[in-house]
């Protein structure tokens, strides 16, 4: 009996032992990507407005415009908070003002600043291509896609549609792909801010129009694009 008790006393010790034995947590490997890119799609809406314009030149209502598409990034250093970008996007760009662009009774486009009082309305608009290209800082890291950012670009733009329509209150004159706009633009652009929201300026550096080919008072019309808005980026 006395050894029947003992083997029973060790089998529920050795029992009650196995019991506190608890497997330790497993816990997930985190992959921490030292290699990571801001690639970001973007959207931007500006106002846009003229610059050199000529005498008694006025904008009315809000002029609109709209990009959009995708930026390639490319860090160029270790921690990954400066790098270079390029891209590709579309603008639609729109101009209320009083700068006519008319027909004259030989079919000779003619250009007039006009009163606002003498036309019922007036507007010229484009699309174009955009290839952006821009230097970057942020202080961005792989945890957060919530950092600063200071980008500074040049946009490269081919305008491949534009349109011209004035409405004098008699006559409606629309000129379609108008030969004397420059269908090349380019200009600096600089965007700065936090997270998504980014306030936006971009200055063109070449006329809207060819030298020589529009006059006003015999004078070169030499009027550049400058755009101001916000510009969203989304991973």
């Amino acid at each position: 009996m006395r050894l029947l008790f003992s083997c029973l006393f060790f089998v529920s010790f050795f029992n009650a032992f196995s019991q506190e034995d608890v497997k330790a947590e497993i816990k997930p490997i985190v992959k921490i990507d030292s290699l990571y890119r801001e690639d970001q799609f973007y959207f931007s809406v500006t106002y846009n407005m003229f610059t050199d314009i000529p005498p008694k030149f006025k904008q009315n209502k809000f002029s609109l415009g709209l990009s959009g598409g995708f930026l390639r990034d490319m860090p160029v250093n270790k921690s990954r908070t400066v790098s270079i970008a390029a891209g590709l996007g579309l603008s639609y760009q729109n101009y209320y003002q009083n700068f006519a662009i008319s027909k004259d009774a030989n079919g000779v486009t003619v250009y007039n600043v006009v009163d606002a009082g003498e036309i019922a309305s007036n507007r010229y608009r484009q699309y174009s291509v955009d290839l952006p290209i821009e230097f970057r800082w942020r202080n961005s890291t792989y945890e957060s896609t919530k950092f600063w950012r200071i980008y500074a670009g040049f946009k490269l733009s081919y305008i491949f549609s534009n349109t011209s329509i004035l409405d004098d209150g008699k006559n409606t004159y629309r000129i379609n792909n108008n030969d004397a706009i420059n269908k090349f633009q380019y200009g600096p652009y600089l965007s700065a801010g936090y997270n998504t929201w980014n306030l936006y300026l971009y200055y063109g550096l070449n006329p809207l129009f060819k030298d020589g080919t529009t006059t006003l008072s015999g004078e070169n019309i030499t009027m550049k694009t400058l755009n101001a808005g916000l510009i969203f980026y989304i991973l």
